[in-house]
């Protein structure tokens, strides 16, 4: 099957962008290389295991994968729903952070009941292995 792996590299020049695709190349199945030198995003489509992409290129430089996908994206007919859509981001949008930090910390509590709010205080006494210096 033909993927799409979109890869985020740090590379600084021109001459470490060639070296990149070069590293890449050598692997079987790449149909195409692009790199995007402003992003610093690297898009290599072809049958291919994103996992071996990203190690090759692990080896001389910070590599992390942003997205896998199909290579052709299907066409989106309904713009119905992407007005919907956009009516939810707009929503979040409007909240403060403040709602946001609350209502995250609401979902940690629901996910974790034990969750404590304040830091633990150890003494030295009940750790039997701290070092006190009398």
């Amino acid at each position: 099957m033909i993927k799409k792996v979109v890869v985020n590299l740090q590379v600084h020049d021109e001459k470490e962008k060639q070296k990149a695709m070069k590293a890449v190349s050598s692997l079987s199945g790449i149909e195409s290389l692009a790199m995007d030198m402003k992003e610093k995003k690297l898009t290599v489509i072809g049958n291919i295991d994103p996992v071996q992409v990203v190690s090759k290129l692990r080896k001389s430089w910070h590599a992390e994968i942003l997205t896998v996908g199909p290579a052709k994206e299907p066409e989106k007919k309904d713009e119905k729903k992407e007005e919907k859509k956009d009516d939810k981001k707009d929503e979040e949008k409007k909240k403060t952070e403040k709602e946001q930090i609350e209502e995250l910390i609401k979902m940690y509590k629901n996910y974790n009941p034990y969750y404590t709010q304040y830091p633990r205080v150890y003494s030295a006494e009940e750790n039997p292995n701290s070092c006190v210096i009398c």
